[in-house]
């Protein structure tokens, strides 16, 4: 169950928490996967412990040129695109009203736009084929909103909407696009946290816990299956409760 044996994937954001656990979920199920981030030496691990089946590029989305040095790569290497998960995403958090456009444009470039670009550069070799798997990592500040967050709710929301369109125009081509929604999971960004805040922010969990990366990894293993053919245009919420949608 839940095989994807051979098949080809790009992780954005793999240096990241959940990007890790995506990439080696997937090579553990016999995926060959490249592998983005932008620290080198998170990828080294990473190259080290997934051994042949991951190809590792340090790449910064929000650089010029280099959404289509991440696509030349994974050609290169691997020679079609199956399955993307759009994963990478920075915060600049802060009130709307001392929001500089450089905070809100960076957001958007990289939470929004690359992922736009990546699965615009795949759908080519996944429509050749007639299968593919986009998943998109939006959040749930995509629809709860948060305080001092608008240009990162802006670019989570954007996603789901691209998501849904895009899924409209692909399906009679086998080629499924969907979203996952995380909560409050156990990343670096949720590290920075105080005792304090987390204490507050679990009340607010039915479940009494922060998910972990695998939670994610989980559901994006479904997601590249076979077994999930007939999902497409949807959001799955990982967050233990805490927004019902």
């Amino acid at each position: 169950m839940f095989d994807v044996s051979g098949r080809k994937v790009i992780v954005t954001g793999g240096t990241g928490g959940i990007g890790r656990a995506i990439a080696k979920k997937l090579v553990d199920r016999g995926a060959i996967v490249t592998i983005s981030g932008t620290k080198k030496t998170v990828l080294d691990e990473i190259s080290s412990e997934l051994s042949q089946n991951a190809f590792c590029l340090v790449n910064d989305l929000s650089e010029s040129g280099a959404v289509e040095a991440l696509l030349s790569f994974a050609y290169d290497k691997m020679g079609e695109v199956d399955i993307l998960i759009n994963n990478a995403g920075i915060t600049r958090d802060g009130l709307m009203v001392r929001m500089g456009d450089d905070d809100w444009l960076d957001v958007i470039a990289i939470n929004l736009t690359a992922g736009f670009k990546l699965a615009r550069g795949c759908l080519k070799s996944m429509m050749k084929n007639r299968w593919g798997r986009i998943i998109n990592i939006s959040s749930v500040v995509g629809f709860t909103g948060n305080p001092g967050q608008a240009n990162y709710a802006a670019s989570k929301a954007g996603i789901i909407g691209m998501t849904k369109s895009l899924a409209v125009e692909v399906a009679s081509r086998n080629i499924t696009v969907n979203c996952i929604a995380p909560g409050y999971i156990k990343t670096a960004m949720t590290e920075s946290l105080t005792e304090k805040q987390t204490s507050e922010l679990l009340k607010l969990v039915p479940s009494g816990r922060m998910g972990v990366p695998e939670d994610i990894a989980a559901s994006v293993l479904y997601l590249s299956s076979e077994e999930a053919s007939y999902l497409t245009g949807q959001t799955i919420h990982i967050n233990g409760g805490l927004a019902m949608v």
